[in-house]
Formats: C-alpha cells, sequence, structure tokens
C-alpha cells in the first residue's frame, strides 16, 4: 500500500532516534532525503541501505508531484526524512506532504526530535501557548520590525537562528524588546551543548565572551511576558488632512510649519505632502 512516513532524526545524540524511526527506515521501499550523504551515514550506524533521492529546498517544487506520482503508482511505503530534526518544521518536506495528501495517499507521522520544543521544554518560561517563527528576515530594518511584531504576539516565541547571526539577533532583541528574557540553545543534544539564560543584555555579553560562538546551531526562545504591549495608535484628529492642514495655515503657520506640526502629531508624512500638494494646487487656480 501507499504510504509517506514523515520521520524524525536524532539533532545531535544518535541514541535519540527511536526504534519506531530505524525500523521505519529500514524497511521503507524509498527514503525521501534532504541531503542522501547525511542519511547514508545514519545508515552506516543503524544498518539500513534503503534506496533514497534527493529532495530539498532548491528541488522541492519540481520533485514534489513526481515523486507522489511515483510513490502512487508503485505503491511504495516511503520515509521523509531531513538532515535533523522533524521534516517540514523549519525544514523542507511539506510540498510533499501536500502532493501524497492530494492523491490520498496516507501520511503517518513517526514522531521524535525538535529542536525548537526541546528549546522550550528547557527554557522555564511558561509556554502553555507559543509560536514558532523559525528564521528572522537577516536584513536589520526587517528584523527590527519583525521583532517588534513578535512583541505583540503570544508571550513565548520560539526562533532559530545561525552562529553567524545568533549576536545580531541579539542585539536587535535588546533594541527592540529589551524587557524579554530569553534561552539560548546551541547544539542541542550534542558533545558540547550550551544554553544561555538572561536578559538579552546578559546574553550579549555570554555570547560576545565565549570564543566558540560562531559554531554549532541555534534555538532561541523569547519570553515576552515582561515586554508591554503596544499601546494603540491614537485615532486620527476628524477632518481631512488638507483640511487640518489649512487650519493650521490659518493659525499662522507656514505651510512647511503646518506640514511639520500634522507630521509630529502622528499624521502620514505622505499624505501630509499630498494634502500640501492640493492646497498648493487650489491656491494657484
Amino acid at each position: 500500500m501507499a504510504v509517506l512516513f514523515v520521520t524524525a532524526t536524532p539533532i545531535g545524540n544518535l541514541n535519540d532516534f527511536s526504534p519506531r524511526g530505524i525500523e521505519t527506515l529500514k524497511t521503507a521501499d524509498l527514503i525521501i532525503a534532504e541531503d542522501t550523504r547525511v542519511t547514508m551515514k545514519l545508515g552506516q550506524v543503524f544498518g539500513f541501505q534503503t534506496k533514497m533521492i534527493s529532495c530539498h529546498r532548491h528541488n522541492e517544487t519540481s520533485q514534489a508531484e513526481a515523486l507522489a506520482d511515483r510513490i502512487q503508482a508503485e505503491n511504495l511505503k516511503a520515509a521523509l526524512v531531513t538532515d535533523a530534526g522533524t521534516p517540514c518544521i523549519s525544514d523542507p518536506g511539506n510540498m510533499v506532504v501536500a502532493a501524497c495528501t492530494a492523491r490520498g495517499i496516507p501520511v503517518i507521522p513517526v514522531p521524535g526530535c525538535s529542536a525548537g520544543i526541546a528549546a522550550v521544554s528547557i527554557s522555564g518560561f511558561d509556554a502553555r501557548e507559543f509560536a514558532f517563527y523559525g528564521f528572522l528576515p537577516r536584513e536589520k530594518k526587517d528584523l527590527q520590525n519583525k521583532l517588534k511584531e513578535i512583541g505583540r504576539g503570544v508571550r513565548v516565541a520560539v526562533l532559530h537562528e545561525s552562529p553567524y547571526r545568533i549576536i545580531a539577533l541579539t542585539e536587535a532583541v535588546r533594541e527592540t524588546l529589551p524587557e524579554a528574557r530569553m534561552t539560548v540553545c546551541c547544539d542541542l543534544t550534542k558533545l558540547h551543548e550550551k544554553t544561555l539564560y538572561g536578559t538579552p543584555d546578559e546574553v550579549l555579553q555570554a555570547l560576545a565572551a565565549n570564543e566558540k560562538t560562531e559554531k554549532g546551531e541555534y534555538c532561541v526562545v523569547l519570553d515576552l511576558h515582561g515586554v508591554p504591549e503596544k499601546a494603540p495608535e491614537p485615532a486620527a484628529a476628524s477632518g481631512s488632512v488638507a483640511a487640518r492642514l489649512a487650519d493650521a495655515i490659518d493659525s499662522g503657520l507656514s505651510l512647511r510649519e503646518a506640514q511639520e506640526a500634522l507630521i509630529r502629531n502622528g499624521e502620514k508624512k505622505n499624505a501630509v505632502k499630498q494634502a500640501a500638494l492640493r492646497l498648493k494646487k487650489a491656491a494657484s487656480e
């Protein structure tokens, strides 16, 4: 019978691989792997030589439908794996799953390791509700805007970050959400795993003091319970922008001074500019 098993693999410590996960890969007709070279190493350790095919971020769009067709046509027992952890969680695989479900192929989870869940479990934060965001934008302005958005949401947030950007991320958290608490995990379950706890300032100091900061993979948990929710934007004053601009001019301000006053009071710069142009045009007619 055609079936797809979404199979979690260890994120570091090979002893975390479940007996069911190992058995699934041993008995599968086909393993759909993010990187066959990585999965082959698991095979060498756990004794499976199942046929493999590569499906990753760069080819999944073109591969997913064909893989689902093949699983169905050949009645394959297929296993989907990524390099580490649970497929489709900030990892490729969702297109293959969607293509299989669209064809009525059963999709069965074989649960196991997930870095985000592992990090939440040791954070000490009240995570009865939390949100997973994966990797955030790289550009500073986009990153800060995303953090502000996160700060207005669920009170615990889970992020992934590379070792080369972890300091930049922590700096952005310090600037944008200084009241947050952080749990920063590096290389969970591996030999040299390390977890930092504290304010953004404290975590940043610890990262800066560690000469091996730019090694390993990071999972970050933010506790936002201490972050004040953003106050609602003040309602715009009644009347059109042009009308309020005209009122300000009537009170003795120049056009430029009136524009600056409206912008200071929260009016959008572009709206004020457009209103000023309309007033100028009306005055010239």
